[in-house]
């Protein structure tokens, strides 16, 4: 055989391995995602066929539901409660397919999950027709609707708010604004259906953005919180006297950075009433000279930065849950940049946070220094309401001790009883916070921020997060008021007001 032959017969013997190795792939590796995807016609008809279970809040408020219907499709998939709940519930679309709790737990809802595999062979052998389970969330349908509602009548209309129970860290409320009308999705009409998404996608305002838990956002002042738990880590006091003043220039620049309009700063002032006021110049004069990038960075990273929470066990991470980010600290030798230290003490430069790392910031005060996981899924009830699963609240990590956390609480208290967060005052429970006020590029409004907790007798209720995006100055007392708001409404909620 000549040397071209025999190269063509190489060629050829290369291209059938490869096909079969690619058959191989799609037949052994690829064959569940295939017969699973949402796209598949088949697995659509077989979905259709019998009825899915239902998604609740907690009390066993409907918040997806199937119907009967007399179409081809057997259940038409509905929403009874609408925007309220779409970023975290979802959707479940025909052509379109599905989304957070939809998608997270759809093996589940549809009766296909390992823990029902009993529940099949009994519906196999009594001829009875199967049904999906039902899940359970941790949400608080009283906080929820008041989250939302503020939020929709806020002045800017756009934002999140996250609500957390400290001691468990389950999520008590969670929104995004603007929200937008899930039940089209679902429509059996798939042109009408994918007319809906391609809407919404297109929109400016961006509804499908879930601003809770996928965007992240500089923090402002509400970043003060780690710089005094780094500080109090290391040994400092709330009585610390700090220095203070109307400006302070960092090391390396000329660039000066005042306090916000209003703030009164004098040049000594103690740690307490340095995030009572919300004292700039001595937060970032903190940093730089007894704090250091290092220290700051690490603390941040104690209490989640750099590492996205995993909600439940999602590990595909469904909910869209981004990580929060410090960002470099170090100028293009290497060397730490103090005047990017000093800004990031302030929540800005490259520091970004996601309202969700917001609300497990306060809900780790407010627990005594102990950050337990987020998670939103309660319960999975099969078709008669018995549980195969229930949640066990879990502690991720510890980033301060006790007396850091206790010192903690009590300044963040103070700045919501003498300080910038009085709209977040709540009669009957003592509530601690910290309001920020965060640039957003030249010329654009500031975002508003408030983290913060309430307490009655000593012992955590809530602990929330409200973000106003481009809210201006008065943006942070808004998202105070806010906040004050829902945790009221946990507190009647569960009989403390």
């Amino acid at each position: 055989m000549n040397a071209p032959l025999r190269r063509a017969g190489v060629v050829v013997l290369v291209l059938f391995g490869l096909l079969f190795a690619n058959l191989n792939w799609v037949q052994a590796y690829k064959a569940d995602d295939y017969r699973n995807s949402d796209y598949n016609p088949r697995v659509q008809i077989s979905e259709y066929q019998h009825q899915r279970g239902t998604i609740e809040a907690s009390g066993g408020v409907l918040l997806a539901q199937s119907a009967a219907t007399g179409d081809n499709l057997k259940y038409l998939r509905s929403y009874p409660q609408g925007a309220q709940y779409a970023h975290l519930v979802g959707f479940k679309g025909v052509n379109l397919g599905s989304s957070g709790i939809e998608k997270l737990e759809n093996a589940y809802l549809q009766g296909n999950a390992d823990s029902q595999v009993t529940d099949r062979w009994l519906a196999m052998l009594t001829g009875k027709e199967p049904s999906g389970g039902n899940v359970l969330l941790t949400l608080s349908p009283t906080a929820q609707k008041v989250a939302y509602d503020a939020l929709a009548n806020s002045s800017v209309h756009k934002g999140a708010v996250v609500a957390l129970d400290p001691t468990t860290g389950a999520i008590l409320a969670a929104t995004s604004a603007p929200s937008f009308d899930p039940n089209p999705m679902a429509s059996h009409d798939t042109q009408a259906a994918v007319d809906a998404y391609d809407k919404l996608n297109k929109d400016s305002n961006q509804p499908l953005l879930n601003r809770a838990f996928s965007e992240t956002y500089p923090p402002g002042s509400t970043f003060k919180v780690i710089d005094s738990a780094a500080a109090l880590s290391a040994g400092m006091k709330p009585s610390d006297v700090l220095q203070g003043g109307p400006a302070y220039t960092p090391p390396q620049t000329t660039h000066t950075i005042p306090n916000e309009q209003g703030v009164v700063c004098p040049d000594q002032i103690t740690l307490q009433q340095a995030l009572t006021v919300s004292c700039n110049t001595a937060f970032s004069r903190l940093a730089v000279e007894k704090i250091g990038a290092d220290k700051l960075k690490q603390t941040a990273q104690a209490f989640g930065f750099e590492k996205a929470p995993l909600i439940d066990q999602d590990s595909r991470n469904v909910m869209g849950v981004v990580a929060s980010h410090t960002g470099s600290m170090l100028d293009q030798n290497g060397q730490v940049d103090q005047p990017t230290v000093a800004l990031s003490a302030i929540g800005q430069s490259n520091v970004r946070m996601t309202p969700l790392q917001g609300a497990l910031i306060a809900a780790t005060v407010a627990n005594g220094g102990s950050q337990m996981r987020p998670y939103l899924i309660n319960k999975e009830l099969t078709s008669d309401r018995t549980p195969t699963y229930v949640a066990r609240p879990q502690q991720q990590s510890r980033p301060i001790d006790q007396s850091v956390a206790s010192d903690l609480q009590t300044m963040m208290v103070s700045v919501v009883e003498n300080g910038t967060g009085r709209k977040a005052q709540i009669s009957g429970l003592q509530v601690g916070g910290k309001t920020g006020t965060a640039e957003n590029g030249t010329g654009n409004p500031e975002h508003g921020w408030f983290i913060g907790f309430a307490m009655k007798n000593g012992k955590p209720v809530a602990a929330v997060a409200v973000f106003l995006q481009q809210a201006g100055l008065s943006g942070s007392g808004e998202a105070a008021g806010i906040a004050g708001k829902v945790m009221a409404a946990i507190a009647r909620e569960r009989g403390l007001m």
